[in-house]
């Protein structure tokens, strides 16, 4: 899969970087080892975060500046990065939901980005482009029903949208059937570096969680 970041996105946040991570993995309704480990993490977060500092994460806050240059309130529509920890700050568990979704939401948590996890067979074509949502666009969030894209940073396929920073798409989503995932670590705050290092936990979370060889991993642009 390659992927593409327009020059619209170019022109908001001239120094994204991104990694795409393409595995084989066996999905499963749940890891209790995996699950310690959210709950290690979580508890971290609750001792390290409060709801303001959390803002001031660079990943973070560099999703945040980017959605206020696409033309999106990041209050509104928080980025899944930040959002998954505010949830734990709350004093709330994240939701279960299975491993392959559970080990993305954890390395997000653990860096800051917001990642998108995609069943790779449901992607139409062979490319992915990341541009800006417009008005009118047709998208149905995961849980959340038709979301309101116009501003927000978007992933789009030869059929359309499949993911932003605050929810995939439903036509993409991973499920028991997944055998062949696609993550995409986005990197607003340009860091290489930072970028690189959470592809490679990806790619150990998957090995260790989800039989996998931990796949290949692209940097892009």
């Amino acid at each position: 899969m390659e992927v593409f970041v327009s020059d619209e996105i170019k022109a908001v946040c001239p120094g994204f970087v991104g990694a795409a991570v393409e595995a084989t993995a066996a999905n499963s309704t749940g890891c209790d080892a995996l699950w310690a480990e959210i709950e290690a993490r979580s508890e971290e977060c609750r001792r390290r975060l409060t709801a303001e500092s959390l803002k001031q994460v660079p990943a973070i806050e560099a999703t945040r500046r980017a959605y206020r240059a696409c033309g999106k309130d990041p209050s509104r529509y928080r980025p899944s990065g930040e959002a998954l920890v505010r949830r734990v700050l709350q004093g709330k568990q994240l939701y279960r939901i299975d491993t392959l979704v559970d080990l993305v939401n954890l390395a997000s948590m653990a860096y800051g980005y917001s990642i998108g996890g995609f069943d790779a067979d449901k992607i139409s074509g062979t490319t992915l482009t990341l541009g800006i949502g417009r008005e009118g666009e047709p998208y149905e969030g995961i849980g959340r029903g038709q979301l309101n894209i116009a501003g927000l940073p978007v992933y789009r396929d030869s059929t359309g949208g499949i993911g932003t920073p605050t929810s995939d798409n439903e036509r993409t989503k991973m499920d028991m059937g997944t055998t062949h995932v696609l993550f995409l670590v986005n990197g607003y705050d340009g860091n290489r570096t930072g970028v690189e290092s959470c592809a490679a936990y990806l790619q150990d979370l998957l090995r260790r969680y989800a039989q996998s060889d931990g796949g290949t991993v692209t940097l892009y642009p």
